[in-house]
């Protein structure tokens, strides 16, 4: 298992002089790499960031966005890693397809968080859903999943769907996971085909694709992951206010709230995975006026009001973060304790014979 050093502090520390940025200090071109190919969630993301946080930039520099898709986003981050600049002109865009890996300790990952500084952060929150046929009419009716096989077409048991598959066995449902999907899209698509009898998506995925499947009847929303509070307490989603959380649908089937190791593992990979789900990290070794640069420009992006129209549209009612005010709580996030470890990794073997 790979720990995370506490890349928090050196970020902090990096960040000291955000009362006194220069203008221009960021390069005049910078490659922003996303270790995704063209028109999936990270892509579509980074190319509504982009142009925005350029906006924000002392001189606005142009960023160029780098599709750089394979092995789940791991090549892409490898190759991120070994040739980025020093100079504040490469970023990269993560998901919890890149922090999963990482956290799990997977032999192909070679990059290193803790010599990377997040500038940004953007949660996410995301539905489960069920086929009509069966049987069910609404979220109040999920005990009666635990009676059936269901079908989930998956990309892989430690994708992000890790914590939903992780929920499902709390609840105490019967899934049969089909791996090998391209993406949550292709599971949606296996969905509406009929191939597949639960599934999940993000925010954005679900308001743009799902929300006229459920009006249509086509689809009935059984629980979401809800968003994290202030106090650590996991609340209704502000995009989906009527549809309960899992931990409601946890209490609805078992009458008490969720506890438990089994219960840790997931909130922590849920953590990592939406309140983190996309974040745009600078090589930390870029000059500190040029990571305070784009620090202050992303605080002034999140302020614009305009800004705040165009994301509530495109990825949800959530509060992006500044990564001066979030590299402590990612650093904790994607550390895994030894217990959490040996729990997820013999659930992993037991469940699907997945090998960490």
């Amino acid at each position: 298992m790979k720990k995370l050093k506490h890349f928090a502090l050196s970020a902090i520390a990096a960040l000291t002089v955000t009362t006194a940025v220069a203008d221009n200090v960021v390069p005049d071109t910078v490659d922003f790499t996303i270790p995704f190919g063209v028109g999936g969630g990270t892509d579509v993301w980074g190319r509504f960031m982009a142009p925005n946080l350029t906006a924000h930039i002392d001189g606005n520099p142009t960023i160029v966005i780098k599709n750089q898709p394979g092995g789940g986003s791991i090549t892409g981050t490898n190759l991120f890693y070994k040739r980025a600049k020093d100079d504040g002109s490469n970023i990269i865009g993560t998901s919890a397809s890149t922090l999963f890996p990482y956290m799990l300790g997977d032999k192909r990952v070679r990059f290193k968080l803790d010599e990377w500084t997040p500038i940004l952060a953007s949660p996410t929150g995301g539905v489960v859903y069920v086929q009509p046929d069966l049987g069910i009419e609404s979220s109040a009716e999920v005990s009666e999943l635990l009676d059936q096989e269901l079908k989930f077409a998956s990309q892989g048991p430690t994708q992000l769907e890790l914590p939903i598959l992780i929920a499902l066995d709390l609840l105490g449902a019967d899934v049969k996971p089909v791996f090998g999907m391209k993406s949550r899209g292709a599971g949606r698509l296996a969905f509406e085909r009929g191939e597949a009898t639960i599934d999940f998506q993000t925010s954005s995925a679900y308001m743009s694709s799902v929300q006229s499947l459920v009006d249509a009847g086509k689809a009935i929303p059984m629980f979401s992951v809800g968003v994290m509070n202030g106090a650590g307490n996991i609340v209704r989603d502000p995009a989906f206010p009527d549809v309960p959380t899992f931990e409601e649908a946890y209490e609805t089937v078992h009458g008490k709230k969720p506890s438990g190791m089994q219960y840790d593992v997931y909130r922590k990979f849920l953590a990592a995975g939406f309140a983190f789900q996309k974040v745009i990290f600078v090589p930390s070794d870029a000059p500190s006026d040029v990571i305070a640069s784009y620090n202050d420009a992303v605080r002034k992006m999140i302020a614009d009001g305009n800004f705040q129209k165009e994301a509530a549209v495109q990825i949800g009612p959530y509060q992006n973060a500044v990564g001066l005010d979030i590299a402590q709580y990612l650093s904790d996030a994607v550390n895994i304790s030894p217990e959490m470890y040996t729990w997820i990794k013999d659930w992993l073997k037991s469940e699907f014979n997945y090998k960490l």
